[in-house]
């Protein structure tokens, strides 16, 4: 199985007519993967909240998930995240190939390298994110003449409240374009274990303070779901046209 695709809020599956749920047990805890085929190719896909959007941002296991991808043979992440417009250059409707990201997390379980085998690791994150796959992701948008911006900064904050006016005024300052609250660890642990991960941020709002209009999940979550079948066109062309072959991000892949 090369490919797995998380999604996020309002992204809850693949639109798939045929699937098999697979209940994958990790060291970190169990995990439902639902088997889809996606033309020639068979795709595992995890939605990140639960498929009832139960479990909140600073719940997900992250840990699990990465680990059940890599359990099934995953090469390869897709993952979708919807996220509020800090930006003025990606505003609501904006399709973000992400390529950096501020941490600002905390107490969640970050790192399959935690030292219990006696060693010490330390990853390489000056990209974070595969330029190889986004670089097919957005192939992808020009081939369905989607419009996509490549490159953005994602600020992953705690959840699950939405921030402060204050907080987006201090996150612009650092340079963040956009915010969410799910990315930080996902995309790390990917790379620690040795999967190719890229995401596409869909922008559904603007972040608290840009506009005056309060925020709200049920409008996030509807947005989100109405912007969903095009990043699902998107992964799907990737999963099609995709030549797999070594890449740099796959250097921690465990023996």
């Amino acid at each position: 199985m090369l490919f797995g695709v998380i999604g996020g809020t309002g992204f809850y599956s693949l639109g798939e007519s045929e699937c098999e749920r697979v209940q994958v047990g990790t060291r970190y805890g169990v995990v439902e993967v639902v088997r889809v085929p996606v033309g020639e190719a068979e795709v595992g896909f995890v939605a990140r909240h639960g498929a009832d959007h139960s479990v909140p941002p600073h719940r997900v296991n992250y840990r699990a998930i990465i680990a059940a991808l890599r359990e099934l043979g995953v090469r390869n992440i897709l993952a979708s995240a919807a996220v509020g417009g800090i930006a003025e250059s990606m505003p609501p409707g904006s399709l973000v190939l992400l390529t950096q990201f501020l941490d600002f997390t905390h107490g969640r379980e970050s790192t399959f390298f935690d030292g219990e085998d006696g060693e010490v690791k330390h990853v390489d994150m000056t990209e974070p994110y595969c330029p190889r796959l986004r670089e097919e992701i957005w192939a992808a948008a020009d081939a369905l003449d989607e419009q996509v911006i490549l490159g953005g900064t994602y600020a992953c904050m705690q959840g699950p409240r939405f921030e402060t006016p204050a907080e987006i005024r201090m996150l612009q300052a650092l340079g963040a374009d956009v915010v969410g609250m799910t990315n930080v660890p996902e995309v790390a642990l990917a790379r620690e274990a040795g999967i190719c991960y890229a995401a596409t941020a869909v922008v559904t709002n603007w972040a608290a303070g840009v506009t005056a209009e309060p925020v709200k999940h049920e409008d996030v979550s509807e947005f989100m779901a109405q912007q969903a079948s095009r990043v699902r066109a998107l992964f799907a062309h990737v999963i099609a046209n995709h030549q797999d072959s070594d890449c740099a991000c796959r250097a921690w892949a465990p023996a």
